[in-house]
């Protein structure tokens, strides 16, 4: 060996230690204190004591594995994926989009299929859950129903006073039911050709209707009018406030009823009145846009009784057949039905969405037929207080509805410009009639037998419908202005229309 590899220092080598160092360190420490002497063993112990020198006292602590990010989300993604193959989705495509749209996803994307649009839900139901389809399905059902139940009808008990009338009205109406009954039967005995001739001689007779008187009944439109039962008299009511008899035919004025301050509704005749009643007794019925109702007789300007209690507009009043009862209908969406002869309300009767226009009864008394804003009408019985006919149909608000005498068919007009006839034994839409070119705003059926409808629109006329079979017979055109009222007199000969040009005509058979 050379000198300068004798010179050459030895490389260190590492030592690698296996296992714990700690017995080691012990020993190390314990042989340091017993050689160490005077300050140097006082020295380490102050080292401990201060928590300089750490020694451990048998304590392990367990390291976790950390996982990356990057593996964490591959381990998701294939978790779910292993959920997604576990879900089943229904093959039917319309199920899927449902499901699609209960889980608030689009029902289909830009180019996709059926296939794709499946896989599509199940990869969403992997992340949200299998559950949340059945969840968002409950939650549908949960709301469809409380939704169903707040549109059902419900009732309430009503007052000793509503039993009573209830218990007064079916015997009042059986009877009439009965003699109703017994006249179609005699009418069904009759020869078909004799009712051939009778009908084509009614419609030549309305054929040939004109215009027979023609009043300026006040400085305000006139918004309605009505007969008397006698057909001696017509009554009219104004947007003045101002209500005004006129005597039949010859249209002169007998008296001014005075008592609204503001657009009259509608003004009625009692079904007794100037027949059997005195001209003292109660004879009309009025309504205001304020909310007041007022009664009236034969003998005063002013008005004998006030009936309060609506709080919205109130745009028609009807009296039952009996003339006991006064039903009126409000924009408060309920309509009323009051008793004279206890001199209170007995009926407050909600079941439309929006406000009630008109009301009619039915001729027996058992019935009564309500419609207004919400395009919807139902007709009411009143011996039990259920509503047993709902009329679906009108495109838009019902503003007139009139009984048949037949007692089973029932007109109904509305701003869709369309009257439709009803037939209560099937409760169907008997025929639509295209009547006019703006909004109707009355419809009323001939009073004695039936046989013809007539109709009153804002196209400034009224119609004559054949019924059965609604032929046009005769258009009554004259007013400048929207037609606002119409009514048949109770003979039948007559017939009354009144405008916002602030006239009102009579028409008459040559």
């Amino acid at each position: 060996m050379s000198d300068e590899d004798e010179a050459a220092p030895a490389v260190k080598r590492s030592r690698v230690f296996y296992g714990s160092l700690e017995e080691k360190e012990r020993e190390r420490l314990s042989l340091a204190m017993v050689s160490t002497v005077g300050t140097g063993s006082d020295a380490v112990r102050a080292g401990i004591k201060a928590g300089n020198i750490n020694i451990s006292s048998g304590e392990t602590l367990e390291m976790e594995e950390r996982v990356s990010e990057r593996q964490q989300e591959v381990l998701a993604e294939f978790e779910r994926r292993r959920r997604a193959r576990q879900i089943t989705v229904s093959t039917d495509d319309a199920e899927v989009k449902a499901g699609l749209r209960a889980l608030g996803e689009p029902i289909t994307l830009f180019g996709e299929g059926p296939a794709d649009r499946r896989e599509r839900l199940r990869s969403v139901l992997s992340v949200v859950g299998p559950d949340a389809l059945k969840k968002s399905r409950k939650d549908e059902e949960r709301v469809k129903r409380s939704r169903d139940e707040c549109q059902q009808t419900w009732y309430h008990e009503g007052p000793t006073s509503l039993k009573e009338a209830r218990l007064w009205l079916a015997r009042y109406s059986l009877p009439q039911a009965m003699r109703r009954l017994e006249a179609a039967r005699a009418q069904k005995d009759i020869p078909e050709a004799t009712k051939t001739i009778r009908q084509q001689e009614l419609h030549k007779t309305l054929r040939n209707l004109n215009n027979f008187c023609s009043q300026i009944g006040d400085d305000r439109p006139i918004s309605f009018c009505h007969f008397s039962p006698d057909s001696k008299m017509l009554a009219t009511a104004s947007w003045s406030g101002l209500c005004r008899l006129w005597s039949v035919p010859d249209c002169n004025l007998i008296r001014t009823l005075r008592g609204h301050n503001t657009n009259v509704g509608a003004i009625v005749f009692r079904p007794q009145a100037s027949i059997s009643l005195d001209q003292s007794d109660v004879s009309l019925a009025s309504c205001a846009a304020d909310g007041t109702v007022k009664l009236w007789n034969l003998e005063s300007d002013e008005p004998v009784a006030d009936i309060e209690g609506h709080s919205d507009r109130v745009s028609r009043v009807s009296w039952h057949p009996s003339g006991r009862f006064l039903g009126t209908t409000c924009y408060d969406n309920s309509w009323r039905l009051w008793d004279l002869e206890v001199q209170e309300e007995i009926l407050h009767q909600e079941g439309h969405s929006k406000g009630v226009h008109d009301i009619s009864f039915h001729p027996d008394g058992s019935l009564a037929a309500t419609g207004g804003l919400d395009a919807f009408g139902r007709v009411w019985d009143l011996r039990t207080g259920r509503c047993v006919v709902f009329l679906e149909g009108h495109l838009k608000e019902i503003y007139s509805l009139h009984f048949s005498p037949n007692g089973h068919h029932l007109a109904t007009g509305s701003g869709d410009n369309t009257c439709k006839v009803w037939e209560l034994r099937n409760r169907k839409c008997l025929y639509t009639v295209p009547a006019h070119q703006n909004l109707l705003s009355a419809v009323r059926f001939q009073p004695t037998d039936g046989h013809f409808l007539l109709t009153g629109a804002y196209d400034n006329t009224a119609k004559v419908w054949s019924h059965p079979g609604w032929m046009p017979l005769k258009t009554l055109a004259g007013h400048e202005g929207k037609v606002m009222g119409v009514d048949v007199s109770p003979d039948g000969k007559l017939i009354a229309t009144c405008s916002f040009d602030r006239t009102f005509k009579l028409w008459l058979s040559e």
